[in-house]
């Protein structure tokens, strides 16, 4: 089975588990072996599905301002947790093709293997709640035939995208494209970085 295959089915297994319980505090359900891709993949999706549902937490109208404020701190940080994630499963590939030495003309792609997973992952998320719509009991027909639509171009991008990562990944093997890995250097969670994190501080040393 190729990666992308088995990265859709691991994401998919960590949706799954966490709607066992649908609860943002629950325990991470990951069963694979440390060190391998499999434990990587499912804690990197464990992490999206988590934040899928403190962003829904956080839409609702009626929740109180502090809770709002924890939700939205929780948000930011689980937004740094995602990109590290990202940036150590291309560690993960750049060490897979360390060996492989790029032909004279290879190119450039525009995304890096880990940053199509993350958007693979995103997209097993979008398809489970989508389809949940689209089958929803309570809804209307005209609600769950819209749904039913989208369901379907959302399955069709599934489809390209998980073939254009195989493509990727087919093409770095053989030369044709060079891995490149870029940090994201996130500013807004770095105190030396963000001016309204590293103001505040400088403000809390002078009380001092």
């Amino acid at each position: 089975m190729s990666i992308t295959n088995t990265a859709w089915e691991i994401f998919n297994q960590s949706i799954n588990d966490y709607h066992v319980k649908d609860n943002v505090d629950a325990p991470v359900k990951n069963q694979f072996p440390n060190g391998t891709l499999e434990r990587i993949l499912y804690a990197k999706n464990w992490i999206d599905t988590v934040q899928w549902h403190l962003e829904d937490i956080i839409r609702d109208t009626n929740i109180e301002p502090n809770e709002a404020l924890k939700i939205k701190r929780r948000i930011d940080a689980s937004n740094q947790e995602r990109t590290d994630m990202v940036e150590y499963i291309d560690s993960w590939f750049l060490e897979k093709y360390k060996n492989i030495t790029p032909n004279d003309n290879a190119r450039l792609n525009s995304e890096t293997p880990a940053w199509a997973f993350d958007r693979l992952s995103i997209l097993a998320l979008k398809i489970y709640h989508m389809s949940l719509e689209a089958h929803r009991d309570s809804a209307s027909d005209e609600h769950r035939n819209n749904c039913s639509q989208k369901l379907n171009v959302l399955l069709e991008q599934k489809k390209d995208l998980s073939e254009a990562i195989t493509q990727l990944l087919d093409d770095i093997e053989n030369g044709n494209i060079k891995m490149k890995s870029y940090k994201q250097m996130k500013m807004y969670n770095d105190e030396s970085l963000n001016p309204i994190l590293y103001q505040n501080l400088k403000n809390d040393q002078t009380k001092i």
